[in-house]
C-alpha cells in the first residue's frame, strides 16, 4: 500500500470531542485547528460505530505509553507482544508513533506492505498469533520522513481501528509516542467507548525522565485510563563477567587498549566461578529514588524494574523475541516478571 493511499484531509478537525449544542467542543479553546473547526462534522462521530465493531473482537487493549523518548518504549511493547504470543494468546501490535515507527525493525519485519481485502486492512504477521500494523510498512523508503499535522496523523490512527482487519484476538498492544500530544488523545477519544484495560507506563530512573512520567499519569488519570503500571527500564547496566570487556588505560596518552583476553584467561585459570557473575553499574542517577518511589507518591502500581541489557538491545536490534534462547539471561526474567503482573490485572476485566 502507497503513502497516497491515505486522506489528505483525514479527521481535519478538532480532535476533542464534538458537542452536538454547540458549534465546537469545550476543548477548542487554545486549538490550533479552529479554522477549520467550524465546518467540521457536528454531532458524534459516525467512524465511531465502525471503530466498536471492529474493536468488539478485542478482548483487551494495553497502551504503552512513556513520558519522553529513548526509554526503550518500543522495546517492551515488541517483548510485551512477544511473550503474551508464547503464552498461546492471539495478539495484535499497533503502533501509532506515526512519525518514528521502529516496530517493524523491533518485530524483524522491514520492507514488509500492507495488504487489502474484502475485509479490510491485513495486519503484517510475524506468527500465526502475532500481526503488526505500522506506518513503517507504507514508506516507500524506510528513510522517508514523516511530516503530517496532527489531523492528518489522527486520521491514520482512525483507519487502523477502523480498517484494520485483526480478527479475534485476546490482546491489542498499542505503541504509542512518547508525551501527551494529538495522538494520545485521539487513541483514547477513539477507543475509550469500546474499554481500555489500562495504560503501562516506561521510564528511566532518573528524574528527568520521572518528571515527565508523572505527567503522563496525571494524563491517564484525567482522561480516565487505568494505570496498570509503571516500568522502570535501563535500571543500572547488567551483564555476565565473562561478556564484559575490560580496557587498560594508558594515562599518558588518554587512549586504552582492549585486555578482555588476558582477564578472562586469568578468571578461568584461577577463579572461574567468577564467570558466572553479573557485572552491574548505575547508568542514570537514582539517587532520589526512581520509579518506584514515585509510584508511591502518585499512588500506581510499581511493575519492575529491567535492566540495560546488550543482549536484549541486541534481540531488538535483530527484530527476535528475548525469550527464545538464553541469551538474555539478565532481562528476559525480570520482563516475564514484569508481563506475569499485567497479564491478571487484564483478566480482571473479563
Amino acid at each position: 500500500m502507497e503513502n497516497g493511499d491515505i486522506p489528505e484531509n483525514a479527521n481535519e478537525h478538532c480532535p476533542g470531542p464534538q458537542s452536538e449544542s454547540a458549534g465546537k467542543s469545550d476543548s477548542c479553546a487554545g486549538c490550533p485547528n479552529q479554522e477549520v473547526c467550524a465546518t467540521a462534522p457536528k454531532g458524534p462521530d459516525p467512524d465511531l460505530v465502525a471503530i466498536a465493531e471492529r474493536m468488539s473482537t478485542v478482548k483487551h487493549k494495553i497502551l504503552v505509553l512513556s513520558g519522553k523518548g529513548g526509554v526503550g518504549k518500543s522495546t517492551f511493547s515488541a517483548q510485551l507482544s512477544f511473550a503474551l504470543a508464547g503464552m498461546d494468546h492471539q495478539v495484535g501490535l499497533m503502533d501509532i508513533d506515526i512519525c518514528g515507527p521502529s516496530i517493524p525493525k523491533m518485530l524483524g519485519l522491514e520492507g514488509q506492505e500492507i495488504h487489502q481485502s474484502n475485509f479490510g486492512w491485513s495486519p503484517v504477521y510475524v506468527e500465526d498469533n502475532l500481526g503488526v500494523m505500522s506506518i513503517g510498512f507504507m514508506l516507500p523508503n524506510s528513510d522517508d520522513a514523516v511530516i503530517w499535522r496532527g489531523p492528518r496523523k489522527n486520521g491514520l490512527i482512525k483507519q487502523f481501528l477502523k480498517d484494520v482487519n485483526w480478527g479475534e484476538i485476546d490482546y491489542l498492544v498499542i505503541d504509542a509516542p512518547p508525551g501527551t500530544s494529538d495522538e494520545h488523545i485521539s487513541i483514547v477519544q477513539y477507543l475509550l467507548p469500546t474499554g481500555i484495560d489500562g495504560a503501562i507506563i516506561v521510564t528511566t530512573p532518573q528524574e528527568v525522565s520521572l518528571i515527565d512520567v508523572r505527567k503522563e499519569v496525571s494524563f491517564c488519570k484525567k482522561v480516565g485510563v487505568p494505570v496498570l503500571g509503571v516500568v522502570e527500564n535501563m535500571s543500572g547496566l547488567s551483564q555476565p563477567l565473562k561478556d564484559v570487556k575490560f580496557m587498560k588505560l594508558l594515562t599518558e596518552t588518554g587512549s586504552s587498549i582492549d585486555v578482555t583476553k588476558d582477564v578472562i584467561s586469568c578468571l578461568r585459570e584461577n577463579a572461574p566461578e567468577l564467570l558466572n557473575v553479573v557485572a552491574c553499574s548505575e547508568v542514570f542517577d537514582s539517587s532520589a529514588g526512581g520509579a518506584e518511589r514515585m509510584c508511591k507518591e502518585m499512588g500506581v502500581p510499581f511493575l519492575g524494574k529491567v535492566p540495560l541489557d546488550p543482549q536484549l538491545c541486541k534481540a531488538a536490534e535483530q527484530g527476535k523475541s528475548c525469550f527464545e534462547d538464553n541469551k538474555c539471561s539478565v532481562s528476559a526474567p525480570a520482563l516475564k516478571s514484569i508481563i506475569q503482573k499485567v497479564v491478571p490485572s487484564t483478566m480482571k476485566t473479563e
